[in-house]
């Protein structure tokens, strides 16, 4: 089996909830911003919709879209929403090789609400012992990503493989993964080619600079080749081989932003497994999340190579520019 890209990590079902009787508060700075509802309140929401999720998962199909040999490592609940999550795998020609049916415990979720194209999601994920296959095949590029509380294990496995294996390490981590702090990180960072993150993350972890090459200056001392920091509307940055870029993002309508980096991310990998440079990169991560905004989830916008070639001749965009 020749795998172009192994993505590991946890799949979700999301409940989106689209609601309008909320405001939101920011500081002055407007960098850090809270959504208020009335407490003890009844809310209307306005539509409500149903999809697979979950970093991992938007990944895994995102990269096949844009034709890579991709399977996946995660474990599901054995239940309706782990099968569905399964047969959706199955029709995006994603390789389940690798997916396991937990008996005991159930399918991962999450509450997704959208206020004016933003979303603040509230996430759950089922207690679970993450440990990889055995005998997992070599692939040029592994993906990891969200996955739930114990999962030091599987950062060791992954950091073995990687160095046995030669493949890329491409880190995004998720809610757990960041909460569980910086000794737990570093040797995880120590072998990761490309690191994923958004300012707000970056933020959590080295404090506030003063700019994003600050940021990403930082990052790069914990060993990642190649930092990447989506910053939303402002758009992307990238440290890599002593280079810094950045690149804004088009003028695209905004239904709600759920799963705009794991689309990025995406794209950018896909683009370097086929042998682009940074800049190029960059500009297919930029629209493969500017398409996925367009649509409710994180997965109906996710574009294909032919889709790729049309969305970027129809905004008529610049690939990244060095700063």
């Amino acid at each position: 089996m020749n795998l172009d890209l192994l993505t590991v990590g946890d799949a979700t079902i999301d409940t989106f909830l689209f609601i309008h009787d909320a405001q939101v508060n920011c500081s002055l700075q407007k960098d850090a911003c809270q959504l208020c509802m009335n407490y003890a309140d009844k809310l209307p929401v306005e539509k409500i919709s149903r999809t697979v999720a979950g970093n991992a998962a938007n990944n895994a199909i995102g990269s096949t879209r844009l034709g890579l040999n991709t399977a996946f490592v995660t474990t599901l609940g054995n239940d309706g929403s782990g099968e569905w999550i399964l047969k959706k795998l199955t029709e995006e020609k994603v390789d389940t090789t690798f997916v396991r049916l937990d008996k005991k415990l159930e399918t991962n979720s999450s509450v997704v609400l959208s206020f004016k194209g933003e979303r603040t999601i509230l996430v759950y994920h089922a207690p679970r012992k993450y440990q990889l296959p055995t005998r997992l095949p070599s692939a040029k590029f592994v993906y990891y990503t969200s996955v739930g509380e114990h999962h030091h294990r599987l950062n060791a496995e992954l950091i073995a493989y990687v160095k046995k294996t030669g493949a890329r390490l491409a880190f995004n981590p998720g809610t757990y993964q960041l909460r569980s702090g910086m000794n737990a990180l570093k040797p995880v960072f120590a072998v990761t080619d490309c690191l994923f993150l958004n300012k707000e993350e970056a933020v959590r972890i080295v404090g506030t600079k003063e700019n994003m090459r600050a940021y990403l200056t930082s990052f790069r001392a914990f060993g990642p080749k190649t930092v990447v920091i989506t910053d939303g509307p402002t758009g992307s940055f990238v440290l890599s081989a002593g280079k810094f870029y950045q690149m804004g993002i088009p003028k695209t309508p905004v239904v709600e932003r759920t799963g705009a980096g794991d689309a990025f991310a995406s794209g950018f990998i896909a683009a370097l497994a086929r042998g682009k440079k940074v800049p190029e990169a960059m500009c297919w991560g930029t629209m493969n999340s500017s398409s996925v905004i367009m649509y409710i989830g994180p997965q109906q916008g996710l574009l294909t190579l032919t889709g790729m070639q049309k969305f970027h001749k129809k905004i008529t965009h610049r690939c990244a520019q060095e700063m």
